[in-house]
Formats: C-alpha cells, structure tokens, sequence
C-alpha cells in the first residue's frame, strides 16, 4: 500500500461531535466569524488540534458570499535573485498578518510564462496579484486586470490606467550616484545595465546621463554597457571597458548581478582598489568585501510591505484613484565608491 493511502480526514462534524457544539458553531470559528465566545471557541479549536482537522480552503471560498480563497499571487522576474526573494519576502510577512497565503511563481521575464502563470493563479482563484512586469507590452497584465483582478505592480509601473504600482528612486538616486563620483573627480565613469526593455534599466541610465550633464562631463559612447543579463556578460563587459586605451577610472552598475560581474573582473586584473565603483541594489556579503561594495540600497522591505497593503485594500474593496508609490533609496558608503581617480 502507497505512502498516505487509505488516510481519512476527520471532519467537521466529528470536530463538533468532540468539542459538543453544532457544525454551524465550528464553521463560525474555523472562518474568524464572531459570535461563538472564547470558551466555545477554545474547545473547537482544541478539538480541531486533537483530531488534526484541517479547512478545505477551496471549497469554503465558494460558499463565503465574497467568494475570496484568502490567497494573493506573487510574479516575480527571478525568485533566486537577492532583490526579488526579499521583496516577495516583505510581501508574504504582510500578507500573513491579514491571515493571507502567498502563491509565487518566477516569470524570467518571459510574457508568454507571465501569462501562463497569471492564468494559472486565476484558475486557483487568488483574490489579487502583485506582479513584476516582464519587459515589452503589458498585454497580459493590462487583460487580468480588465477581468477586475486587484492587481499592484512593483518595481515597473503600468503601461495602461486603473493600476496600483510601487517603484523606487531609480533616475534621482543614479544621479546623485554619478554625481558622488564626479565630486571625486571621476571624469570618465563608465555604465553597466541591465536589459534595454525594462523601464528600471532606463530610468538608470537616464539618471546616469543626467549626472554626467549636471557635473559638465561629456558622454563617452564607448564606456557604455547594456543588455547586461546575468553577472557573466557583466564581467564580459566590464573587462572590455578596463582594456580600453582610455578606460574609465569609475564604474556605475544599475544591477546587483552586474555588479557582481563588474567587482569579479575589477578583482581579476587587481584593479578593485583603484577603480572606484558604485552599484545599484545591495547584496550579501558586499559589505564584506575589501573594498566593500558601495551601493544604492533600496528599501525592499518597505517596498514589498507598500505593495501588499494596496493588493490588500483592493481586495477589500477600496476603490480610491491609482497609487504610484516611491519608496525612496539611500545610498549606503563602504569604501569602493569613495576612491578617487588615480593622480596625474
């Protein structure tokens, strides 16, 4: 016989027949309903423990007159990112304590997977979703939410109306990196991105031009470095730049992973302590490393919380015009950001 079969689970009314109260007194107390009294309510509950009964959620959902599962869904880019595990971290912490499940899934910046994921969460009824967008058209996102699903988006806004969002200070905060460099007396900063596509990766290098302009510093096409995915092409790139006859004295990463790739080549040609080096988005273990790795540190705590307290009041029923919320980041000074130019 196979591992669990032939198991039974206890029911509710044999949770009523233990704990001497009616099935309506036990569906009172296992949905948070009022009315049962603490005495009453302890014994079923003690009853439930005892026997090891356990709700179908599911099939309550249908016969609650809101017909809410208690569920949200998260879609995020890459659950194994640093960036995005912290925020779906931030985001589950809120949801529990509204007694709210999170279902998660890694879109990898593909649509057809966002979608494939969004109808999947649909089918098992999540009564709101937070979603990163993948890069490109929203078409996905922009259809569930016509459908009515409370939706909030993070980290990139929404091309299309009638939707929460939650982003950070993408384009101030690489400016006033930028900015912090050139104070130094950087006059060649070089620039590693992220994909083109994704609305981040732009504000970035938005911010980026913006500083070198607001300090007098003329663009160098040649020290300019995008479609960055991952830490490998990263360090590829960042390789290139410090080979060139004129390279550049200090690096702006707008990614934790091109970070990382950018720090893996500084560190290979021996150069981390000369070429000064300011990431966007923290990782572990930055701060350990000599030296260690200055950033522009989002408040992903506050950003997840941000995101699941709007998914949360939608669900509820508020309909107040559209958030765009902008948590705002800092940056956090460990040493490689503050190295001046070589002299002479």
């Amino acid at each position: 016989m196979g591992q669990g079969a032939g198991r039974r689970e206890p029911t509710m009314r044999e949770v009523a027949a233990l704990a001497k109260v009616s099935t309506k007194t036990v569906s009172r107390v296992i949905n948070g309903l009022p009315g049962a009294g603490t005495e009453v309510t302890d014994r079923v509950r003690a009853a439930a423990r005892t026997l090891g009964y356990r709700p179908d959620l599911t099939a309550s959902s249908l016969r609650r007159s809101d017909r809410r599962s208690a569920t949200i869904g998260v879609l995020f880019e890459d659950l194994s990112n640093p960036f995005d595990s912290a925020l779906l971290r931030a985001v589950e912490d809120r949801a529990r304590h509204s007694g709210v499940l999170v279902l998660a899934g890694s879109s990898e910046d593909d649509r057809a997977l966002q979608r494939e994921l969004l109808v999947s969460l649909s089918a098992r009824r999540v009564d709101g979703v937070v979603v990163m967008a993948a890069g490109g058209h929203q078409d996905a996102l922009h259809q569930e939410r016509e459908r009515g699903t409370p939706m909030v988006l993070v980290d990139r806004p929404p091309t299309f109306g009638g939707t929460d969002c939650v982003t950070t200070t993408n384009r101030d905060s690489s400016r006033d990196a930028v900015l912090r460099l050139a104070a130094l007396g950087h006059r060649d900063i070089g620039f590693l991105g992220d994909r083109r596509t994704l609305w981040t990766s732009q504000e970035r290098y938005t911010g980026y031009l913006e500083g070198l302009a607001q300090a007098g510093l003329t663009l160098r096409e040649e020290l300019v470095r995008t479609d960055l995915h991952g830490d490998a092409p990263a360090e590829a790139a960042a390789r290139t730049l410090l080979g060139l006859a004129r390279p550049p004295t200090a690096l702006f990463t707008a990614q934790n992973l091109v970070t990382v790739g950018a720090m893996r080549a500084l560190r290979a040609r021996g150069e981390h302590r000369r070429v000064a080096l300011i990431g966007f988005d923290d990782f572990r273990l930055a701060d350990l490393l000599e030296p260690g790795i200055t950033v522009v540190r989002q408040d992903v705590p506050g950003i997840g919380r941000k995101a699941a307290e709007l998914v949360l009041a939608r669900i509820d029923g508020d309909t107040s015009p559209p958030v765009h919320a902008v948590v705002p980041a800092t940056l956090v000074r460990r040493g490689s950001g503050e190295i001046p130019p070589p002299t002479g």
